[in-house]
């Protein structure tokens, strides 16, 4: 029988108030919480807790507090992503980041789904990875909804809503967000 977190991360309906899981998202809150009251000067100290959140990439993040995320262990970022102020990172399926990724102030990250019958949502959700490639760009206030692919190179535009996948080396933006143009320069 599979435990919640394994049904959680297949994709599976699971119970949200699982004591495991409970606890992985008080840990993930609680270095959250550490890393947003750390000072510019404690570079130290925010490493070691980005190595400590991060399921992937914490030794080469650059990072802008304040920062939001449930699990922080399903996140697996590239080489020197960045995220600047704001940031949350829904990440209840694994969130996979390609290298030298960027993402503007205030970008929302959603791998979250819960059921449409209201009986079902009182005990049960489940959820979608998101994969973004390397070099892309993501605007500030974007939000990336569950199950959502986005190539590398690409630029997503200031406050789109992206709701479907977006090949790789295009702008695209609007909500719903939808490809304007491919990048050529």
């Amino acid at each position: 029988m599979p435990t919640e977190r394994e049904k959680m991360l297949a994709g599976a309906m699971y119970d949200p108030f699982d004591a495991d899981l409970v606890a992985g998202r008080d840990r993930a809150r609680d270095l959250c919480q550490a890393l947003n009251a750390t000072r510019e000067a404690q570079v130290d100290e925010r490493r070691r807790i980005l190595r400590e959140l991060f399921g992937a990439g914490g030794d080469s993040v650059w990072m802008q507090p304040p920062f939001y995320c449930d699990y922080g262990a399903n996140i697996l970022l590239g080489e020197r992503v960045f995220f600047n102020f704001n940031c949350v990172v829904l990440d209840v399926a694994q969130v996979k980041i390609g290298d030298f990724t960027l993402f503007g102030p205030s970008v929302q990250i959603y791998t979250a789904m819960h059921p449409m019958n209201a009986a079902e949502r009182r005990l049960h959700e489940y959820a979608k990875t998101i994969e973004i490639g390397a070099d892309v760009w993501v605007g500030g206030a974007a939000v990336i909804c569950p199950g959502v692919r986005i190539g590398s190179r690409s630029v997503i535009g200031a406050g789109s809503v992206v709701t479907r996948d977006v090949p790789e080396g295009v702008f695209a933006a609007g909500n719903p967000c939808r490809v304007i143009r491919e990048i050529t320069e």
